[in-house]
């Protein structure tokens, strides 16, 4: 029963000693400090967003006049 308790105890200190270790690498360092110390991250996120619904929105675009194309050049073969 001792040993149970003490491989308990055991690993519940190892646990808390890995959780204290991730807790301690969760700050910010290197380029996270410097676009979270000068609130950079929300504009640089906003600039991502902004260029992939532009993205987005230009393969819609192009998706669409492609079909327009194809439609076209369809009626017009055999059509004629």
């Amino acid at each position: 029963m001792q040993a149970a308790l003490d491989t308990l105890s055991a690993v519940r200190d190892t646990a808390i000693a890995l959780l204290d270790a991730d807790a301690a690498q969760q700050a910010p360092q290197g380029i996270e400090r410097v676009m979270l110390a000068a609130d950079k991250l929300p504009v640089v996120l906003v600039v991502v967003l902004i260029i992939w619904f532009g993205l987005l929105f230009l393969l819609f675009r192009t998706d669409r006049r492609i079909n327009r194309i194809e439609k076209e050049l369809n009626e017009s073969a055999f059509g004629a």
